[in-house]
């Protein structure tokens, strides 16, 4: 997954925001070394877009209910063999 920019940059500037103003020089760099570091984590870790999780999310709850009817399904064909 490419990593939330937006996410990213939020982030970065609140880290920025909080550096001491006599550090203020200083802010741009420590900005863009935040970012970058935020961003190599982020692509290491193997996230998902919530978009994603959903959309899978949804996949699993329709596979959980075909598996639930093929178990009625059979436990009903299997019901009628014994009688």
């Amino acid at each position: 997954m490419r990593p939330d920019f937006h996410t990213i940059d939020e982030i970065t500037r609140k880290l920025a925001a909080a550096v001491p103003e006599q550090f203020k020089t200083a802010r741009t760099e420590l900005h863009e070394q935040f970012r970058a570091i935020l961003e190599a984590t982020f692509n290491r870790m193997e996230l998902v877009t919530r978009e994603e999780f959903e959309i899978q999310k949804k996949v699993l709850a329709r596979t959980r209910e075909k598996l639930e009817a093929l178990e009625a399904q059979l436990n009903a064909e299997n019901g009628k063999g014994k009688t």
